[in-house]
Order: structure tokens, then sequence, then C-alpha cells
């Protein structure tokens, strides 16, 4: 081998070593929510829209919860993620279900109201919360904003999980518990309609409580709740509106991230609406100013800068 060829050789695989370095100093972990959920589809296709607008840039999607996503977010274990401002806000405030006041976490895009539903067979005699009293249901592994919203629901009706028999468990689980009657109240935090509900409504006929008369009490444990409405025929049979407690679906990521790749992530989500409401149609209308809705977290510089440019902030 002669010198020069050697040489050129080796350049090349210097390039080649340094350009596959760049590019896994370019992968970020994202984290989603619970298998069945709608946050591990629109995962993927936030996956799929950042990787084609950000060349070199891998994204690895990883299952979470809302609750558990912030955490890791704070304490360096993924570094964008799902997230629900009612315990997002808890986390920046320092407030339970959180130890501390988490200062690494950075609102990228609010996305979607929640809707948390309380499902019970249609012909089930349980109307309010508090005929749960003694009985079995099924909810999110603990850690996840569903299961946070249940245990605090409970609390304003004079409840806790040692006065009913409660599964902690996916909403896979949760639909075939109730289909088999191991439970009779299925409780979860996500969209409407919900693939979850809208899966056990084919098997068997449902109800969707209304939970209006829990808001004042919600709101004292977490000004965020609000009341928001799921329209008749959402789901199978259902004739009339139900209102139910609210919040809303967001991105954050960790404020460490570099700006040059929020910025492009946030201006991918504003051009790939349509993309996203394929997937979650709660999210049609979406703009960036809604994206940009001050929601009690601090913006991400990169997120910040695109919204500025666009107009949606000040």
């Amino acid at each position: 081998m002669n010198r020069g060829f050697r040489a050129a050789l080796l350049a090349a695989v210097a390039c080649i070593a340094w350009g596959a370095a760049s590019q896994a100093a370019d992968t970020y972990r994202m984290m989603t929510g619970p298998q069945g959920g709608s946050w591990v589809p629109l995962g993927g296709a936030l996956k799929d829209m950042w990787e084609k607008a950000l060349p070199g840039v891998s994204v690895q999607s990883l299952p979470g919860a809302g609750i558990a996503n912030v955490r890791a977010i704070e304490e360096g274990k993924a570094e964008i993620g799902f997230g629900n401002s009612i315990s997002t806000v808890d986390a920046i405030e320092g407030r339970a279900p959180f130890d501390k006041k988490h200062t690494n976490v950075c609102q990228v895009a609010t996305l979607y109201p929640q809707y948390f539903h309380v499902v019970v067979p249609a012909d089930s005699p349980i109307k309010t919360i508090k005929d749960l009293k003694g009985k079995p249901i099924t909810t999110q592994p603990r850690g996840n904003t569903g299961e946070l919203i249940t245990k605090q629901i409970l609390e304003v009706n004079g409840l806790t999980y040692n006065d009913l028999k409660v599964s902690f468990v996916s909403y896979t689980d949760s639909v075939a518990q109730m289909k088999d009657g191991h439970a009779v109240a299925f409780t979860l935090g996500t969209t409407a309609p919900a693939g979850a509900i809208m899966d056990l409504a084919a098997s068997r006929d449902v109800r969707v409580l209304d939970l209006s008369a829990d808001l004042a009490g919600m709101k004292k444990l977490n000004p965020g709740y609000t009341l928001v409405n799921i329209k008749a025929g959402t789901y199978p049979k259902q004739a009339a509106d139900v209102k139910v407690i609210g919040y809303a679906t967001h991105i954050v990521a960790s404020c460490k991230m570099p700006a040059d790749k929020v910025y492009g992530m946030v201006k991918a989500m504003s051009a790939n609406v349509p993309g996203m409401v394929a997937i979650v149609k709660s999210i049609d209308g979406l703009t960036p100013k809604l994206m940009a809705e001050d929601i009690g977290v601090p913006l991400h510089a990169g997120a910040k800068k695109f919204y500025s440019e666009v107009g949606a902030i000040k």
C-alpha cells in the first residue's frame, strides 16, 4: 500500500468515525405513553417527522407516562417527551407527587385537550364516584397521570384506594378486565374518542360518568383542571353530551437540548398538523398560537424563537 493511498484511507475512516460520533450525539430519547394509548402512535409520527426534518437527528421512542416522563427529563434519562399540563406544573412547583422543584423541564408545544374518563357498563347502577366504594376498578400503572387523577378524584369524594380494589395495569389489560367482569369501572386520561374505550364498546355497551360535580374539588387540588365536553355520539350509543375533567397534553424537553434542534422540531410540527390529526383527531385546528399557550411551564429557547418569528407570542 503506497503512502498516499494509506493516508487517504485513514482520512476516510476518520471521517466515517467522526460522522458516526456526530450522529450518535444527535440521538434523542423520547418518552411516550402506556401501550394502547394515543401517545405511542403519535410519538411514532413525531419521530418520523423530526428525523425527516432534521438531517442527522435520530429519535429513540420509549414507553412512559405523564409523571414518569417529566421525572426522566429532569434526571437526564430522556431529552424529550409527552406530558400533561397539570402534573408538569406540579413538577415545576415541586408539589406532590414530585419531591422537589424540577428546573430542567421546558415547554415545547401544547397539542390537545385530554379527557379523564370514568367508564362503566351501560346497565351499571354506578352514577357517581362515591358509588365506587367497595368495588373493583382498573386504572393505569402508578406514575401515570390518569392514575394520579383517579387518586385525586377519589380523595375529593372522601375515598382512598383502600376503600376499593384497584388494578394498576395497561389500557389493554384494563379493557380485558372490564370485558370479563373483573372490574366494574375503568378510569383513564386520554383523548376522545379513546381507542381503548372503543375497543371495550365493541364487545359491550358502556357509559361515561358525568364528573361536573367534582370540578370544584379537583380545582382546589390543582387549578389547571377544567371541565371539558365529550360530545354525544363520540362513543357508541352515547345519546347526550358528557362533562368530564380536562387538562392538556403537551410536549416537554430538557432545557439543555440545543435550541436549533427544538426550533426545528416545533417548526416541523407546525407544518405537519394534518399528519398528527390523522392519529389524534383532537389536534385538528392546532395553530402556533395554540401550541405556544402559556400553561405555567417555561418555554424552551428554541420553541420561543419559532413562536416569536411566526407572531404566536410577543
